[in-house]
């Protein structure tokens, strides 16, 4: 068995990005951005107001000055003139400022009767401005790689771009092996199980920004899991669950290899998910996750996430956090196990709890918990209030 730090090393080493595409701004939400995105103009284009008041020069900011009101200017219709002494004029938030202005005074803090204004005794020393160029600068780039949120589009937007250069879609074939299984809607027969693994694993490669595509359940024999692979021909990633052991009925590892599969590890020193597997097959990375659906979700926590993220131009590293433990717990075997466990806050860090039952058949724990604890190997026992590090769900 090699460690988890090594089987995510040779995980990413089995794939690069996989290339990128234009689309529309609209359509870029939770794209990852694959060229620097470049403003196509200045923001703001002009110098702006930044409150509703009075625009006058710098020279007629005098404390109970008073002055002439000679025009008004709005947010897209400025005030054409230029400011002469002596002369104010009305601007709301974002008009432009009139030539010969340097200082916005609050409407709040003037007195006006008919086209005079007054200024107060005590002056405001903020110029109430927004510079030409204070947000950004024609030219200036919103770097690479960058997974694209809300916020993102609406700078993107600012800066004119229409469209964006972005990493394409990986596409996951997502396959779940075993005679065992029957989809979700269907009566189980004797012996038999509803099939959760590949929905599971389908909304995670898709929330990750992945296309998945579901492929049909493979039975237990050589000539359905060939069928499958064929089925999953052009995807990037190929995503199975069960048959990675080594049991007379898994078959997944033995029908890859005859179908050129290059192994790069099977075995990993965790729990749960021992019995993983990686490798290439032809131009698409494999992923032989365990059938059982937790040690399947951990896994693909663990190595499928991070794949994805790489092969859209991400850091594909693991990145724990850290926390207090709510309470005591016994020392930990060889392999690195990764408890699922509730998380809330606490007064300095979040305070996790595992779970004190962690058997790998419960999904319904795993839907309740918050964070997997990591317990290295040998890791001794610990006491509440110890600093851990886990991972967030």
């Amino acid at each position: 068995m090699i460690s988890v730090d090594e089987a995510l090393r040779r995980v990413l080493a089995l794939a690069g990005p996989v290339g990128s595409e234009v689309v529309p701004l609209r359509a870029a939400l939770g794209r990852v951005l694959a060229a620097p995105a470049l403003a196509r103009l200045t923001q703001p284009p002009f110098d702006a107001a930044a409150m509703d008041g009075y625009a006058l020069a710098a020279a007629d900011h005098v404390a109970g000055a008073m002055l002439r009101v000679v025009g008004e200017a709005g947010a897209g219709h400025g005030f054409a003139a230029s400011l002469q002494p002596g002369e104010a004029v009305r601007i709301f938030t974002g008009a432009p400022v009139p030539a010969g202005a340097e200082v916005v005074v609050m409407q709040e803090d003037v007195a006006r009767a008919g086209d005079r204004i007054t200024l107060p005794a005590r002056i405001d020393s903020r110029r109430h401005i927004r510079l030409r160029g204070q947000d950004f600068a024609e030219g200036q780039a919103l770097s690479a790689p960058l997974l694209l949120q809300p916020r993102h589009l609406g700078l993107l937007a600012a800066m004119n771009l229409p469209e964006v250069t972005v990493a394409r879609r990986p596409v996951v074939a997502v396959i779940a092996t075993g005679d065992e299984l029957v989809m979700p809607g269907e009566d189980p027969g004797p012996g038999q199980i509803i099939c959760s693994n590949s929905f599971t694993l389908a909304a995670m490669a898709e929330a990750a920004g992945a296309e998945a595509r579901m492929l049909p359940i493979a039975r237990d024999d050589e000539a359905a899991l060939r069928q499958a692979f064929a089925l999953a021909a052009g995807a990037d990633l190929i995503v199975s669950s069960g048959g990675a052991s080594v049991g007379d009925h898994d078959l997944v590892g033995r029908v890859a290899a005859d179908l050129g599969m290059e192994r790069a590890f099977w075995k990993v020193a965790m729990r749960p998910g021992k019995p993983l597997m990686a490798g290439r097959m032809g131009k698409a990375v494999m992923l032989g996750l365990p059938g059982n659906p937790v040690s399947a979700f951990v896994a693909a926590r663990l190595f499928l996430l991070p794949l994805l993220a790489a092969m859209q131009g991400l850091p594909g590293a693991h990145a724990p956090l850290r926390a207090r433990l709510g309470n005591d717990v016994a020392a930990n075997g060889e392999r690195t196990h990764y408890m699922r466990a509730r998380l809330e806050s606490g007064p300095d860090l979040p305070m996790i709890a595992p779970f004190s039952e962690q058997d790998s058949a419960l999904q319904r724990l795993l839907t309740a918990a918050g964070a997997l604890l990591i317990r290295p190997p040998g890791d001794g026992p610990r006491a509440a209030g110890e600093v851990v590090e886990y991972l967030p769900l």
